[in-house]
């Protein structure tokens, strides 16, 4: 029986050790994001997006606003009626700043960076743009559950793993 023991406290030890080894990898894990969708809020002639510009600012009123800037991963693209963004990190503020196929090129209210995988609606007004955030309560429930998932997992593993390693011990005897 303590052979079995041995084994066994082993076999979790060296399971252990492999879940919780942190390599080292330049850019792993994921990344905050954000999309946009655009609805016109006015009539006219249906406004298509030609370029835009995602502003990142420290200070509330955005007087030190700077473009998103590409790197890597790290980006900010538009098409037709939406827009996206993938960063490192954004800053506490932002605001869009999107070009029309009317010619017209409108800002948004200024807006903080909510949660991890943020979705807005963004309302095109004649002269400018209203960002609301779309509050998604999954965004905030998916770690959680696939914690609790992987952790049950592992435990049906392990006892599963015991099982077997008993029953074997009991045929050699």
């Amino acid at each position: 029986m303590r052979y079995i023991t041995r084994w066994i406290t082993l076999i979790v030890f060296l399971f252990t050790f492999a879940l919780s080894a942190d390599p080292v990898s330049a850019d792993v894990g994921p990344k905050p994001s954000m999309e946009f969708t655009f609805v016109q809020g006015f009539k006219g002639e249906p406004l298509q997006i030609t370029s835009g510009v995602l502003l990142q600012c420290e200070e509330a009123d955005c007087r030190d606003a700077k473009p998103l800037p590409e790197r890597g991963p790290q980006r900010f693209t538009c098409e037709a009626m939406q827009c996206s963004a993938l960063a490192y990190g954004f800053s506490d503020y932002n605001q869009l700043e999107i070009t029309f196929s009317d010619g017209i090129t409108r800002k948004s209210n200024i807006f903080p960076k909510g949660q991890f995988n943020s979705k807005y609606k963004v309302t095109i007004r004649e002269q400018d743009l209203l960002v609301v955030e779309q509050f998604n309560p999954f965004d905030i429930m998916a770690l959680p559950w696939f914690c609790l998932g992987f952790a049950c997992i592992t435990v049906i593993l392990i006892i599963t793993l015991i099982i077997m390693i008993v029953r074997r011990s009991k045929k050699k005897s």
